[in-house]
């Protein structure tokens, strides 16, 4: 065996190592789950390109909640809580 097949055979081998392991890369989230319980909500959403977040309704208060993860906090922050009946308020009156 001489140079040139084994470098083939080697580059062969890391293309096919390569691919595999583009196939098994786990999935990103998605914003595109919800859980519903008997108190609480909550929902995913994408807020802007490359940023997500989490609307959590507390069914009993009537409460909603926004969370989404800070990088620079490595943690999720509050972005706005007001009750749901705040959204469907008209504010020309």
């Amino acid at each position: 065996m001489d140079k040139k097949h084994f470098t083939i055979g080697i580059l062969s081998l890391t293309a096919v190592i390569l691919f595999v392991a583009n196939l098994l890369v786990p999935q990103r989230a998605a914003a595109d789950f919800s859980i519903k319980d008997r108190d609480y909500s909550a929902v995913t959403a994408s807020l802007q390109a490359n940023d997500e977040g989490i609307y959590i309704l507390d069914n009993r208060s009537g409460t909603m909640a926004l969370f989404s993860y800070d990088p620079n906090a490595r943690g999720l922050i509050v972005r706005s809580v007001a009750p749901v009946t705040a959204a469907f308020a008209n504010p020309g009156r």
